[in-house]
C-alpha cells in the first residue's frame, strides 16, 4: 500500500522543512510541488529528501494538486494525501485520515474541523467563513459536510483518477466535493486539529476564499 504526500507550497522556506520532515514519517513519499516561489522553497524541499515538482509561475493551490495527483497516480500511489505546507496541519494525524480507505473501504476521507477536536480558529472563520460556505455548498450542490473548506484530505488512487481538479486557487475545495458527489464516491469526515498562524487568521483571506468558491461555481 504505497502512500504519497503532495504538499502545495508557495513560500514557505521558513516551514517546509519541518512539515515535510514530519510528513515522511507515516507515509512512504513526499512531493512538494513548488507553486512559483521566490524564496527558497524549493532548495529547502530538496535538502529535506522530498520530491520536487515545480510550477515555473505561481498557478494557484488547486493547480498545484492536480499536478501532484498526476505524478502520484504515475508513480503507483494507493492512497494519496494533501497537506498544507505551513504547518497548521499535525502529520501524526495522517493514520487516522488513511484507516478508513485501508480498513473500511471508503474512498474519500476529508478532514473536518468541527468534530470534536480544539482549535485556535479564528471567530471571523467560525461563525462567518465557514458556515458561509456550508451555504453555498448546500445550495449550489445539495452538499451537507461539517467542514467544506479543509484542504487535509485523503484519496483512494480511484477517487484520484476520477476527481480532476479544474479550478486552481481556493474554489478547488468545493469544486473537489462536487466531484466527490457527482461520481457518488464513498466519503467519510473524521476529526481534525488545526493550528492557525497569522494567514490563517485573515479576514481578508477568508472573504477571498468565498469570493473564489462562488466564482468557480457560477463558472462550472
Amino acid at each position: 500500500m504505497k502512500i504519497i504526500c503532495i504538499i502545495p507550497a508557495a513560500n514557505e522556506e521558513e516551514k517546509i522543512g519541518e512539515v515535510i520532515d514530519e510528513v515522511k514519517k507515516f507515509v512512504d513519499e513526499v512531493a512538494v510541488v513548488d507553486d512559483g516561489s521566490t524564496d527558497s522553497t524549493a532548495e529547502v524541499a530538496v535538502q529535506h529528501k522530498a520530491t520536487l515538482l515545480k510550477h515555473l509561475v505561481n498557478r494557484g493551490q488547486g493547480a498545484a494538486l492536480e499536478t501532484g495527483n498526476t505524478y502520484a497516480l504515475m508513480n503507483g500511489a494507493d492512497i494519496i494525501i494533501h497537506f498544507d505546507a505551513d504547518g497548521q496541519f499535525l502529520a501524526e494525524e495522517i493514520p487516522d485520515m488513511v484507516k478508513p480507505i485501508i480498513e473500511d473501504g471508503y474512498e474519500v476521507v476529508l478532514g473536518s474541523r468541527f468534530l470534536g477536536k480544539e482549535s485556535n480558529m479564528p471567530l471571523s472563520k467560525k461563525y462567518i467563513i465557514i458556515p458561509l460556505a456550508r451555504l453555498i455548498n448546500f445550495l449550489f450542490f445539495n452538499v451537507r459536510l461539517t467542514d467544506p473548506q479543509s484542504g487535509f484530505r485523503a484519496l483512494s488512487r480511484g477517487a484520484a483518477g476520477k476527481i480532476k481538479i479544474e479550478l486552481s486557487d481556493y474554489a478547488h475545495c468545493s469544486e473537489v466535493l462536487g466531484k466527490i458527489f457527482k461520481f457518488k464516491l464513498k466519503f467519510k469526515e473524521v476529526p481534525i486539529t488545526v493550528i492557525y498562524t497569522k494567514f490563517g487568521r485573515n479576514f481578508r483571506g477568508g472573504i477571498n476564499i468565498i469570493r473564489d468558491l462562488i466564482l468557480g461555481k457560477l463558472i462550472k
